[in-house]
Order: structure tokens, then C-alpha cells, then sequence
């Protein structure tokens, strides 16, 4: 197989992680990953270990989201990043997802959540509203 083929391979199935993600599919949203995958919550200080914990989290989150929207996802070989927003309860998470990949299956994830805050006045002059 050649590179191109396996990172758009990559791509594929990311694109179909998240759209599981967004769709509330948790089995679908899980294939993505190793049995053995670990994921970590910096923030929090938080590292579950193993697909089957992951998706059990997962599962048992208190608040669906009311909203999912990737920004953008970037990556080649086993390395990929994906920025999204999603809304719990009607207050949006931004984050940031850090996928490392081996033999076409996430091995690790790190994920980084920012809540949203309102700009400072003093820096208006050098900035650009985003929509």
C-alpha cells in the first residue's frame, strides 16, 4: 500500500469517526480505535485506557451534544489533528484532537478542550472578528 493510499485510508476513517461522533453512533464512533488505545485528558489529568473504557465514558456522558461542527482536520502519516466545536447544554467546547496512528487504527489520542471567552477591547485595533 502506498503512502497516499494510507494516510487518505486515514482520512476515511476519521472522517467516519467523527461523523459517528456527531450522530450519537458509539459503536461506529469506536472502530476508529485499538483495543488497547489510550486517550488522554490533559485539563483533567485524566488517561483511559483501552477502547471498550473509552466507549463506556463515552456512553455514559450526562449531556448529549446539541451541536457538532469540525473546523478542520490536518495530518499525513500517522499523525493527524482535528479542530471541532461541540455544544453540551448550549455552551460550546472547543477542541482539539490529536490522533497518532498505528497500522491504521488510533493508538493514542490526546484531546484538548477550551472554553469559549470574550476578547479583550484593548486588542480590537489588531484583530479580525472570525464569524
Amino acid at each position: 500500500m502506498t503512502r497516499a493510499q494510507k494516510e487518505q485510508d486515514i482520512r476515511s476513517a476519521i472522517d467516519r469517526h467523527w461523523a459517528a461522533s456527531a450522530a450519537g453512533d458509539q459503536v461506529a464512533e469506536h472502530e476508529i480505535y485499538h483495543d488497547d488505545a489510550v486517550c488522554a485528558y490533559p485539563q483533567s489529568g485524566e488517561v483511559i485506557h483501552g477502547r471498550h473504557n473509552l466507549q463506556a465514558l463515552r456512553s455514559h456522558h450526562p449531556g448529549k451534544p446539541s451541536g457538532f461542527a469540525v473546523r478542520r482536520i490536518v495530518g499525513e502519516g500517522d499523525l493527524w489533528v482535528t479542530e471541532y466545536a461541540i455544544d453540551y447544554e448550549g455552551k460550546s467546547a472547543f477542541t482539539v484532537s490529536i490522533m497518532e496512528f498505528k497500522d491504521g487504527k488510533v493508538a493514542r489520542e490526546t484531546q484538548y478542550f477550551a472554553d469559549p471567552f470574550d476578547a479583550p477591547a484593548w486588542r480590537a485595533q489588531w484583530v479580525e472578528r472570525a464569524g
